[in-house]
């Protein structure tokens, strides 16, 4: 017996992500690689969750999510993105980030559409867009800057192309597209009829004074945008699984149809912690940017004194770094001698590129206590080829 559907799950690219943390654990390393942040969750919003479980919040929701979240990201959106929006009908709660991007996917496109990735992109993307059914289209941003340029944007376009994904700030590279960049982004969408998803999700952990541009908030996008947001990094919770969808009021329906049938809903005292967290003051989010900026230094100064040329990011937590002057065949097998020399653990680039262009790249993820990193660095110091 066979069954044509599974024919999708075999095409998925394999994760390197889970072989990295696997070697790490096995050698008792220090993992880098894999995103996870080991920083305290707010108190506030903890404190909110805990009190919504004690207040007896535990039962089904709406499937587009508890009135006051809603309400709450309503007031952050226009506060911190521009963008004014109905929060009973254009905000859709879902279980993650990645829900969200699944949701959207299946309610917006058909099977057979294509949908282009800037790489180097983020593997979840790829993945729920090959499950979907989809097909998925590449363009290259080169390194150092990852910059878009629009005569190569309008090149990656085919016929069925339905799509274009757009993740500022960045996960691996840490790139923010600024204004201009998506000023070309709503020029090409509008020609060629376009629906824009912005992944959104790094939103407050920016470095530099660059600042984060929702792409919804540029020109004509609001119309023809899915934006996907959500509280994992920005409170250290990505155990929590809750992000959201902003579209207007058709778009944000049928992708609340799908998260209903996915999902059901997004686990309801979670939610009441989170709304919790929006009312967080301004510093809150600051001190957040300033402590990643450091963390980010520690790591770039570190790579760079090891010989990884560190491709400095511009916000999320994750660096790219340059290792093809060491001259190994694959970045998977350069990954592996830094653990196997060091003890700490990176991701190949080649996890993050459809093209070649990502053997020659590893990436490090710098959301862990600052002694942690520290460690790191004196690992990585130890690298030799």
């Amino acid at each position: 017996m066979t069954f044509p559907a599974a024919n999708r799950i075999a095409n998925l690219k394999p994760s390197d992500i889970r072989l990295m943390t696997r070697e790490c654990e096995r050698v008792g390393g220090i993992n880098l690689g894999q995103g996870l942040g080991d920083l305290p969750a707010p108190a506030l919003v903890r404190d909110g969750a805990i009190k919504a479980i004690q207040d007896g919040l535990n039962t089904y929701t709406a499937s587009e999510g508890v009135p006051p979240l809603r309400q709450a990201i309503a007031a952050k959106l226009k506060r911190d993105n521009g963008l004014d929006v109905d929060p009973d009908s254009q905000i859709v709660i879902s279980g993650g980030t990645t829900g969200a991007f699944a949701a959207t996917l299946t309610a917006l496109l058909n099977p057979g559409d294509g949908i282009l990735l800037m790489e180097p992109y983020y593997g979840y993307h790829l993945n729920t867009i090959l499950l979907n059914g989809l097909e998925p289209q590449f363009l290259t941003l080169a390194p150092p800057t990852f910059a878009l340029d629009e005569t190569a944007l309008r090149a990656a376009l085919k016929p069925n192309t339905r799509a274009i994904v757009v993740c500022t700030p960045s996960n691996p590279s840490g790139k923010l597209f600024s204004a201009a960049e998506l000023a070309i982004i709503e020029r090409v969408a509008e020609q060629h009829n376009l629906l824009v998803i912005s992944d959104e999700i790094y939103e407050y952990i920016t470095y530099d004074g660059v600042p984060h541009i929702s792409p919804a908030s540029v020109g004509n996008l609001a119309k023809r945008t899915v934006s996907i947001m959500g509280f994992s990094k920005t409170f250290s919770i990505t155990g929590w699984r809750l992000g959201y969808a902003v579209a207007e009021p058709a778009l944000a329906q049928a992708i609340n149809l799908v998260n209903d049938l996915l999902y059901v809903c997004a686990p309801s005292p979670l939610q009441y912690g989170a709304a919790a967290g929006l009312q967080a003051p301004p510093d809150y989010f600051q001190q957040l940017r300033t402590q990643y900026q450091r963390k980010r230094d520690i790591i770039c100064a570190g790579l760079h004194a090891a010989g990884l040329t560190p491709l400095v990011p511009q916000g999320a937590y994750y660096v790219l770094a340059d290792i093809g002057h060491f001259g190994y065949p694959t970045a998977k097998a350069a990954a592996l001698a830094i653990l196997s020399q060091t003890g700490v653990a990176s991701i190949p680039g080649s996890s993050f590129y459809q093209s070649s262009a990502g053997e020659g790249l590893v990436r490090f993820c710098f959301a862990k206590d600052d002694a942690t990193l520290h460690e790191a660095v004196k690992r990585l110091s130890k690298f030799r080829v």
